[in-house]
């Protein structure tokens, strides 16, 4: 486990987090198609907090796309690097990850964040946020919507329906990951295209809700969490 510092040139405050948002933003990549899902290595991250510490303990753990078998784990910890101001999540995580993922020997292949990357209201949520720092192809399958709304999506795997913004744009979907479960939130973050990112979802979600390397990683972040904490 590494244990990080917040980088000495991070913004420190509202405004100046906008600004890096602002300047980010246009570097995003929304017209490569993506990698071929089942195909390579897809990496799932997470974070996990304890705030009253002021502790972030992030993890990477490295699946197999065909057969979704763990091949590499990696967590970092370190202080929270940002206040939580809603929109901004990113900036309170980014540091942590960034460490889990140099700690890894795989290149991770496609990356899964558990949040947003354009179903954001700044169209700039930590999966394009994170795709932009490392050039990486990456996704946000998040469990609730942020701001956006949907339409009515049918009952069975694979369902899916547009999440809109105010000006009609499809910033992302309401997929339904299993028959009769509550749907997943899927966007693009970086170098994929929204179908493709939705395909690689319900891959990973063979068998519940939630992508197996967000379940994994989640799983992971906890348990360095209460190592770094107890």
């Amino acid at each position: 486990m590494k244990f990080i510092e917040t980088p000495a040139d991070w913004p420190a405050d509202e405004s100046a987090a906008l600004a890096v948002q602002d300047e980010l933003r246009t570097r995003v990549v929304l017209d490569e198609p993506g990698p071929q899902p089942g195909a390579g290595l897809v990496t799932g991250v997470d974070v996990a907090y304890d705030d009253e510490r002021d502790v972030v303990a992030a993890a990477a753990v490295v699946l197999d796309a065909a057969t979704l078998t763990v091949v590499e784990e990696a967590t970092a910890v370190g202080r929270v690097a940002f206040p939580y101001v809603p929109g901004l999540l990113a900036f309170r995580e980014i540091p942590a990850v960034l460490a889990a993922l140099e700690s890894l020997t795989h290149n991770p292949g496609l990356v899964v964040c558990d949040g947003y990357g354009r179903a954001h209201p700044r169209r700039f949520g930590l999966a394009s946020h994170l795709g932009v720092l490392t050039g990486l192809p990456v996704i946000g399958v998040a469990k609730n919507p942020f701001t956006f709304s949907y339409g009515e999506l049918g009952p069975r795997r694979g369902d899916f329906a547009a999440l809109r913004a105010e000006d009609g744009e499809e910033v992302g979907r309401a997929l339904r990951t299993q028959d009769g479960v509550k749907p997943v939130f899927v966007s693009v973050g970086h170098r994929t295209t929204l179908d493709n990112a939705c395909s690689h979802t319900l891959r990973l979600a063979a068998d519940y809700r939630l992508p197996e390397s967000t379940r994994l990683a989640d799983r992971l972040c906890r348990r360095a969490l209460a190592e770094a904490t107890a």
